[in-house]
């Protein structure tokens, strides 16, 4: 198996072991497509090299769905245009147990800073300060899911012999979170605290770590696990090489491992925590 094969490989098992960011409960009127648990399977589809993250786990749930007995006709990337203008696209249309429904998909990285808004979903945001859970969600009500009703959208609903008012929405939203290092034990009440994956620190903060050893994935291989067999560095070279994306004000996720053999992610972020 060749390096990329294999990168792809974990990137998936990265996103199958990543949990739904709530469960049970809607949030904002949002429901999630709370599938049945399955044993790991592997990705063995070809994949662009070149494919973002975002639309990697499109290909990566679409592999999945297609796992699930109960699930057909899934149609994906449906593009809404009106009069040669693209108004937006429909992940997927799909019917679960012969019951049509729209799914709107999400994978996000979110850091937890209490001083931004006031409520458990204001505060987590995007690793650079220019996303937020809470501009997703309001998204994804004010335009993503009532797309489905514009009336550009009746023609490719008329070919799927499907009518708007039959369809289910629902949206597939997995995220990893990130807690200030050594912060106190975070209280969740909506949200999935299975979503924890690691901490983030500030660049100046990272001298406390000068005995461990550094990885520094790249953006699409942000999806795995950690791997313990990889080409760890020291503290001197990982330093020089996250001072230059803070430099140019990128936040980055790294692995990092302690003196004792413990593993995790980890984000370090270019804006002041103070």
């Amino acid at each position: 198996m060749n390096a990329k094969s294999k990168h792809i490989k974990l990137q998936f098992q990265g996103f199958l072991k990543t949990p739904i960011l709530w469960k049970i409960h809607d949030v904002m009127g949002l429901k999630q497509l709370e599938l049945p648990k399955m044993d790991d399977f592997v990705f063995d589809e070809p994949l662009d090299t070149n494919l973002r993250l975002g639309k990697r786990v499109e290909r990566f749930v679409s592999a999945e769905l297609k796992r699930h007995k109960d699930i057909s006709n899934c149609c994906e990337n449906l593009q809404i245009q009106q009069e040669k203008i693209t108004l937006g696209e429909l992940d997927c249309i799909l019917k679960w147990h012969d019951c049509p429904i729209h799914l709107e998909i999400v994978f996000k990285f979110y850091l937890y800073d209490d001083r931004v808004g006031t409520t458990e979903f204001e505060h987590w945001i995007g690793p650079n300060r220019n996303d937020t859970l809470i501009k997703k969600l309001n998204k994804l009500c004010d335009k993503q899911l009532p797309l489905l009703y514009n009336a550009s959208t009746k023609y490719i609903l008329d070919d799927l012999n499907l009518n708007a008012s039959q369809i289910q929405q629902r949206v597939y939203f997995k995220a990893q979170l990130f807690l200030p290092y050594r912060s106190e034990t975070l209280k969740f009440s909506l949200l999935n605290k299975e979503c924890l994956k690691g901490f983030y620190v500030h660049f100046s903060e990272l001298r406390q770590f000068e005995d461990c050893k550094f990885y520094i994935p790249s953006k699409v291989n942000w999806l795995m696990e950690v791997q313990t067999q990889t080409d760890w560095m020291a503290y001197a070279l990982f330093h020089e090489k996250i001072e230059e994306l803070m430099k140019n004000k990128v936040s980055s996720l790294c692995w990092i491992k302690f003196p004792n053999g413990n593993t995790q992610k980890f984000f370090v972020v270019w804006w002041d925590e103070t």
